[in-house]
C-alpha cells in the first residue's frame, strides 16, 4: 500500500500473503525437503557487488523508518541493505494477527554517504536481514540476523560479540563446510506493551531444510527460546546443533599469534559444559597451529556455552571493540537430547576478523533422510551464563610457558601450566586445608606439580610442567582441585600441541 504510506513507515505489500504460523512453515520446510534443492539467487547489481566494507558501512537504514516506529510498540525493527558479503537476498514477512504481509525494498528508506554511487535500484531487489531495537534504546541493535544463518545478540553492555548460527554441517571436517541459509524470515508485530518479540526462519541447504521459531526477550540477558524442525534432504555425517561461533587470536595462554600491542584479543576465552552428569568443565579456548578439533562425549547434556570470563579491561587494553564487554553465550536444552557429544571447533587465524571458533551439540544418532527432527533450547546471551556451579571454584585464569626449574640448566623439554581458581568454597578453607591436585594425560609425563594459595583471588593456583612423548602428538589434560578425595573446583580440560623437535632443542640452549 504504497499510496498510503505515511512517513516513517516501512513499505508492506499491497496483498496478503496468506494465513501463517509455525505449524505452517514445518509443513512448507518439510515440503522443500522433498524437492531437488535450488540455490538462492546471489546476482546482485554491480554497484553493490563491488563495494568496499566502508563503502557498505556507509548504507544506513534510516531509524525513522524502522518497521514499527509510529505504533509505539516497545521494538522496532531496521533493515540491512544487499552488498559486499551479503549478495543473497532473503525475504521478510511481517504477521500481524496471523497474516503475513511481504515488506518491499524502497531505496528511500536508506542514507548512504559512501563513495561509490550506486545507481537506481530496483523495487524488487530485497534485503540482506534485519535487526532487533528495544524501547529502552532505540538507538543500538538488540539482535541482529545476517549472512547465511547466522545472528547475534547482546547482555545488558550493549556489545557485541560472538554469533550463533541455525545449523552447522560438516565443520571441521578435511572437506568444505557446508552453511545453510535462512531463506526467509516472518516477524509478528508484538501487542502493546509486550516485552518479548517472535520471529520465525526457513533455513534451506543442499542436505537439509528447517522450520525455526525465535521467541526473544531482552533483560540483563537476552533470552531467546528456540525451536527448530530439521528436515533432511540426504544423509549428513556431521551436523551441529545450537551451534555458537566466536574468535579466539591470543589470550594468557596462547601466545602463538602475539605480535599485536594489545595483551589479549579474543570474544571468548572459552568453553563451558554442564555435563548430564552434573560435571563442570572448563576448556580454555586456542589458536592453534592446524586445525583442532575436541569432542566431549555425554549423555542428556544439561547445557554449553562460549564465555568470555574475563572482564578486566587492563588484560586487553582495548578502548576501541572493548572486549571485556563481550557477551557469553549459553545453550540450555529443553528435553531430553539424549547420547552425543558436544564438539569443538579450533582453526589457526592470524588476525582479528576471523571467526575461529565453532562449538555445537552433535546427535550420537545421525538424523535420518525424510523424517523430521525436533530440537528446542534455551539461548542465553549476556556478560554472565544463567547457571553456573554454585559449590565449586572456577577457573579465573590459563597460563602457559616453558617450564623447568630456574638456574638449573634444562635437560628435557617441558610447558608449564599455571592455572587459578577462585570461587566456591576457596575463601573459606582453613589455612592448613590440605588441597591435591588431580591430574590425568593422554601421553608424557607431569612434573613438579603443586598447588598454592593465591590471595589476589582469594583463591588457589595450580601449577606443574608437562615432559610430552617424543610422538609429537597432541596431549589431552585433565585437572581438578581435590579436598579429602572430593571435588572443589570444576574440571580443567586442555589439549596441548608440542612444538616441533627443532624448537624443542632451541629451548634446551636457554
Amino acid at each position: 500500500m504504497p499510496a498510503l504510506l505515511q512517513a516513517g513507515e516501512v513499505a508492506r505489500s499491497t496483498k496478503r500473503s496468506g494465513s501463517f504460523d509455525y505449524a505452517w512453515l514445518k509443513g512448507h520446510a518439510r515440503h522443500l525437503a522433498n524437492k531437488a534443492y535450488q540455490p538462492q539467487a546471489s546476482g546482485i547489481p554491480a554497484s553493490l557487488n563491488t563495494l568496499s566494507w566502508d563503502d557498505y558501512q556507509a548504507i544506513r537504514f534510516k531509524p525513522q523508518d524502522a518497521l514499527w516506529r509510529s505504533d509505539d510498540l516497545l521494538f522496532q525493527v531496521q533493515l540491512f541493505h544487499l552488498g559486499l558479503y551479503f549478495k543473497k537476498p532473503v525475504q521478510i514477512f511481517e504477521v500481524d494477527g496471523g497474516i503475513a504481509r511481504a515488506l518491499e525494498y524502497r531505496q528511500s528508506n536508506f542514507d548512504y554517504s559512501g563513495k561509490q554511487a550506486l545507481g537506481n535500484l530496483e523495487s524488487n531487489l530485497g534485503y540482506a536481514g534485519f535487526r532487533l531495537h528495544f524501547y529502552t534504546n532505540f538507538q543500538l541493535d538488540l539482535a541482529s540476523f545476517l549472512g547465511a544463518s547466522y545472528f547475534r545478540a547482546v547482555g545488558e553492555s550493549m556489545q557485541y560479540g560472538l554469533s550463533a548460527r541455525g545449523l552447522a554441517v560438516d565443520t571441521g571436517m578435511s572437506r568444505e563446510e557446508e552453511f545453510p541459509d535462512f531463506t526467509t524470515f516472518w516477524l509478528e508485530k508484538p501487542a502493546p506493551g509486550q516485552d518479548f518479540v517472535t520471529v520465525w526462519a526457513l533455513l534451506d541447504s543442499p542436505s537439509v531444510t528447517g522450520a525455526y521459531a525465535f521467541r526473544i526477550q531482552p533483560g540483563q540477558n537476552t533470552v531467546m527460546d528456540v525451536d527448530v524442525a530439521l528436515y533432511p534432504r540426504k544423509a549428513i555425517e556431521r551436523v551441529g546443533i545450537a551451534p555458537l561461533t566466536s574468535m579466539y587470536q591470543m589470550g594468557e595462554n596462547d601466545r602463538r599469534m602475539a605480535y599485536d600491542w594489545r595483551p589479549e584479543i579474543h570474544d571468548s576465552d572459552g568453553l563451558a559444559i554442564q555435563n548430564g552428569n552434573n560435571e563442570w568443565l572448563w576448556r580454555p579456548l586456542m589458536n592453534p597451529r592446524n586445525v583442532h578439533v575436541s569432542s566431549f562425549v555425554d549423555n542428556n547434556l544439561k547445557g554449553f556455552g562460549l564465555l568470555q570470563r574475563d572482564r578486566n579491561f587492563e588484560h586487553y587494553q582495548d578502548d576501541g571493540v572493548f572486549y571485556n564487554r563481550r557477551p557469553s553465550a549459553w545453550i540450555t536444552p529443553k528435553g531430553d537430547w539424549g547420547p552425543g557429544q558436544v564438539m569443538l571447533t579450533e582453526i589457526p587465524t592470524g588476525n582479528e576478523t576471523f571467526d575461529n571458533i565453532v562449538a555445537f551439540w552433535n546427535p550420537q544418532k545421525p538424523l535420518a533422510v525424510g523424517k523430521e527432527h525436533l530440537f528446542s533450547y534455551i539461548l542465553t546471551w549476556g556478560e554472565q551464563p544463567p547457571v553456573q556451579p554454585d559449590k565449586l571454584a572456577q577457573v579465573q585464569a590459563t597460563r602457559t610457558g616453558l617450564g623447568g626449574v630456574i638456574g638449573q640448566q634444562r635437560e628435557v623439554f617441558s610447558w608449564r601450566f599455571a592455572i587459578d581458581f577462585g570461587g566456591g568454597g576457596l575463601s573459606m578453607l582453613a589455612a592448613d586445608a590440605e588441597l591435591e591436585v588431580a591430574i590425568t594425560t593422554s601421553s608424557g609425563k607431569v612434573e613438579i606439580a603443586s598447588v598454592r594459595p593465591l590471595d589476589s583471588i582469594k583463591g588457589y593456583r595450580a601449577m606443574f610442567d608437562l615432559v610430552p612423548g617424543e610422538s609429537g602428538d597432541p596431549v589431552d589434560i585433565r585437572l581438578q582441585l581435590t579436598l579429602s578425595g572430593q571435588p572443589v573446583s570444576e574440571m580443567w580440560l586442555y589439549q596441548y600441541t608440542p612444538p616441533p623437535a627443532s624448537e624443542q632443542a632451541r629451548f634446551l640452549e636457554l
